[in-house]
């Protein structure tokens, strides 16, 4: 499982990565002893270490979009959920493939969960949020509250009346 915390940074929103931090802390301490730190942790291709798929959020009039790349995925394996405003899209990767030649043979696993939060904005009806899946890419619809969106009010000008003499 992939934990994010978000830090608030001077330019905005960025994602802690704690394993970014411990590669470069093991760097480090292969500087002072000369030898590998953490040679098992080294071995785990980048993707395994850690995996969260790619999102996007953008606003339409009437709602707002959420777009997460999640290639290789069953749909069966993905929940979305909200609770406290907090939309949580979690799930897991699971995929296998094998080649079997005559004298060549090569079997991948490839597997890991993932969990991501967004907090959402205040005006999402929560009730009518729709999600679906094709082609690699998770879309969850968020409709804005009727009472909330935005209303046009015209502004009608008034004719000035003469004074009379």
């Amino acid at each position: 499982m992939v934990m994010e915390i978000w830090m608030r940074p001077a330019s905005g929103l960025i994602p802690w990565r704690p394993f970014r931090e411990l590669e470069g802390m093991s760097r480090h301490f292969d500087g002072i002893f000369g030898r590998p730190f953490l040679p098992v942790w080294r071995r785990l291709p980048t993707e395994e270490r850690e995996w969260a798929p790619a999102i996007e959020m953008f606003e339409k009039d009437d709602k707002f979009v959420l777009r997460a790349e999640i290639p290789g995925v069953k749909p069966e394996d993905i929940d979305v959920s909200v609770s406290d405003n907090i939309l949580t899209v979690k799930g897991e990767r699971k995929s296998e493939s094998e080649v079997e030649e005559e004298d060549y043979y090569c079997c991948e696993h490839s597997y890991g969960s993932f969990f991501r939060s967004i907090a959402l904005p205040s005006n999402v009806d929560a009730k009518k949020i729709e999600a679906s899946y094709e082609g690699g890419v998770l879309e969850v619809n968020l409709p804005k509250a009727a009472e909330l969106k935005p209303k046009k009010i015209s502004v009608a000008a008034k004719k000035k009346e003469k004074a009379s003499k």
